[in-house]
């Protein structure tokens, strides 16, 4: 997985009063966790455009005065009104230690059912992986090209080398439906075919 670099400085005092001052100055208090104890810093909020507001996926590196950590974002917080960021969690990474994280979905191939008119509807944008840090992919691959109309792929028929995905084998990934055209021109073809009937008759 691709990893962002960001570069703070910790905190001292995390009251209030200093995290509105922070605030003011453009940046954002955050904390590390999963270490020995949280680890309070701050870093200017121009540091996170790559990180949040982004499709992607990544893991960070934390350069703190001479120590680094890698971590991966866990929760963020947003002003409702200004939408800024208001605060950032982050988890620690440890070699050893596998990580949950959802990771995008990547559509490979031409669906069959695409060519012939119909219409591919992907139902799952993310999927949540559990993994060793070095194994996070940056996204999991979903191959349509089989799919004819009417199909769907589960998530049962995705290729997952070195991580495990956290959800039922009955859940749909992508599905192939008929467009409203085809569905129209079906159903015309099937009445020009009923009345075409209905003259032989007579």
């Amino acid at each position: 997985m691709k990893s962002i670099t960001i570069k703070g400085s910790e905190r001292e005092s995390v009251g209030k009063v200093s995290t509105k001052a922070l605030r003011n100055a453009g940046m954002v208090p955050c904390v590390l966790y999963g270490g020995e104890q949280p680890v309070h810093f701050a870093a200017e909020a121009k540091a996170f455009k790559n990180l949040v507001y982004t499709p992607n996926v990544h893991t960070v590196v934390i350069e703190l005065e001479g120590k680094t950590f890698e971590a991966v974002l866990q929760d963020l917080q947003f002003d409702p009104v200004s939408d800024k960021i208001l605060h950032i969690d982050f988890y620690q990474l440890h070699a050893d230690k596998e990580i949950t994280m959802e990771v995008p979905v990547k559509v490979v191939g031409s669906a069959k059912g695409v060519l012939a008119g119909g219409v591919l509807r992907l139902n799952q944008r993310k999927l949540k992986v559990k993994a060793l840090p070095a194994n996070l992919p940056d996204f999991v691959e979903a191959n349509v090209t089989e799919l004819e109309m009417g199909n769907k792929l589960y998530i049962t028929k995705l290729e997952t080398p070195n991580f495990k995905l956290l959800h039922p084998d009955n859940t749909v990934i992508a599905q192939v439906r008929i467009s409203r055209a085809a569905m129209k021109a079906a159903q015309e073809a099937a009445k020009a075919e009923k009345s075409a009937a209905k003259g032989k008759k007579k």
